[in-house]
This record gives C-alpha cells, sequence and structure tokens, in this order.
C-alpha cells in the first residue's frame, strides 16, 4: 500500500483540501465549450493552483505537452458513457488501471449511477476496479451518483450519504457526491464515511459567487475538497475563478 500513501500524498500538492477538476466530458457530451482546447484548459487551472485533473486515456498526450515542474496531477477516469445511448446511466470500463499507470496517472476515477437499471453491473465494476488499483497502489476516487430516475433524490441527503457509504465499502479512497444544498444536512453525508468526501459541481451555474459560496459552505460541513469541473472550466476566466477556489480551501 506504500505506493498508494504515496500517490495520495502527491495529489494533495498544495493543502489538505483537495481540488480536482474533472475534464472527462468529452466521451458523454462531445467538444463541449471550455475543453474543445483541452491544453489550454489544464493549463489554466493549474495556474490557477488545481491540484489535479481527470482525462481520459486518450487525451492524456495533450497533458504531457504542458508538464512542467508547477504542473497538477493526472487522474485517469476509467468508465464511460455516451448521451446519445439509450442507456446513458450505464457506465461501462474502458480503460485499466494497469494502462492508468504505464500512462503515468497518480490516481483513477469510476462513475457509478446508484439506483440506475444497471447499477448492479456497475458495482461490480467499482469492486473490481478496487481490487486492481489495491494491486498497482493506485488511489480510487469514486464519482457516485443517485439516478433512479426522481431528480429530487439526486441531492437528498439520505441518498447521498448511502451513495458515499457505497463507495468506502466497495474500497474507494476519495469519494466525489452531489452537495446537497446545506452545510447541516452535508455534515450528515460527511458523518456516515471516513474517507475524505468530495464535491461535484453539477450543471452550469447562475454565478461565480453561487460556485464560491457552495464550496465554502460544503468546507464548513466537513468536506475534504471538490472536484467540480464546468463550473471551472466553463468560466469566463478558469484560472482565475481556481485562484479563488484554491484561496478557499487553504
Amino acid at each position: 500500500m506504500e505506493g498508494k500513501v504515496n500517490r495520495l500524498k502527491r495529489l494533495y500538492n498544495h493543502t489538505d483540501k483537495l481540488f480536482v477538476v474533472p475534464m472527462d466530458h468529452g466521451i458523454t457530451l462531445g467538444p463541449i465549450p471550455g475543453i474543445t482546447d483541452i491544453e489550454q484548459a489544464i493549463s489554466a487551472v493549474f495556474d490557477g493552483g488545481a491540484d489535479a485533473v481527470v482525462l481520459h486515456k486518450g487525451l492524456v498526450r495533450y497533458y504531457n505537452n504542458i508538464l512542467t515542474p508547477a504542473s497538477g496531477e493526472l487522474i485517469i477516469h476509467v468508465s464511460a458513457s455516451t448521451e446519445l445511448s439509450p442507456h446513458a446511466n450505464r457506465k461501462e470500463l474502458v480503460a485499466s488501471v494497469e494502462h492508468a499507470v504505464r500512462l503515468g496517472a497518480t490516481a483513477i476515477s469510476t462513475h457509478t449511477n446508484i439506483g440506475a437499471h444497471t447499477e448492479p453491473e456497475m458495482l461490480k465494476d467499482l469492486g473490481m476496479i478496487a481490487e486492481e488499483c489495491d494491486k498497482w497502489g493506485m488511489p480510487l476516487l469514486a464519482m457516485m451518483y443517485v439516478r433512479n430516475g426522481n431528480k429530487q433524490d439526486e441531492f437528498s441527503p439520505t441518498r447521498i450519504a448511502l451513495a458515499a457509504r457505497v463507495a468506502e465499502e466497495l474500497g474507494a479512497d476519495l469519494v466525489k457526491v452531489n452537495y446537497t444544498g446545506s452545510p447541516d444536512t452535508f455534515a450528515e453525508v460527511i458523518s456516515g464515511v471516513k474517507i475524505p468526501v468530495l464535491i461535484a459541481g453539477g450543471p452550469k451555474m447562475d454565478s461565480t459567487q453561487d460556485v464560491l459560496t457552495m464550496i465554502e459552505d460544503a468546507v464548513r460541513a466537513g468536506a475534504n475538497g471538490i472536484s467540480i469541473g464546468r463550473n471551472v472550466f466553463q468560466h469566463a476566466n478558469p484560472a482565475d475563478l481556481s485562484a479563488k477556489i484554491r484561496r478557499i480551501l487553504s
């Protein structure tokens, strides 16, 4: 487990609060604004103080193009689906832990939709990936969402607490979940697990202040950091916003 411990230390490059920017949206949504030029997007968030980006394996070549001593870390996302699929909530494994190790990743991430019709298959995949991560000494970030067809449940403290606990029980080292909407209710989620909990950003929010307030409230409730994509890389100035987030997470 020494390799996993060392890699976790590398992830926490700045403070004890983790700042991850997922940029894995291209498979689901295509080349959406903000990640059309992936090198520019990566550079901007690293300039602002992000600890890591999440990429699919095919984009690692562009991450490597911008590596500097001050760069952040690489997390390889190993599951995917497209919005065109009739089974968009079914995330299939599209990469292996061994391949991510060869690509120089610091960690692995997966996406699991709790409550979806294909939940059993995704839980099996999550459990198997967790075992492979232990074998290779790779930290595992489990992105856990409630997708049972009821939009309200996606932000339910009870449902989100369940999703976080599933990730911990199956071997994840970090878990990403939706923010429940208030520090008090999110504290309920935090209390149900011992692994670090990161908040997701969800759809593009109305204002920068809304994003910053959500992060401040989540940290106050005990969140260990954030894993926010569109609300960072689609901002008018991702580097500036990243710097503001980094100050909150200091």
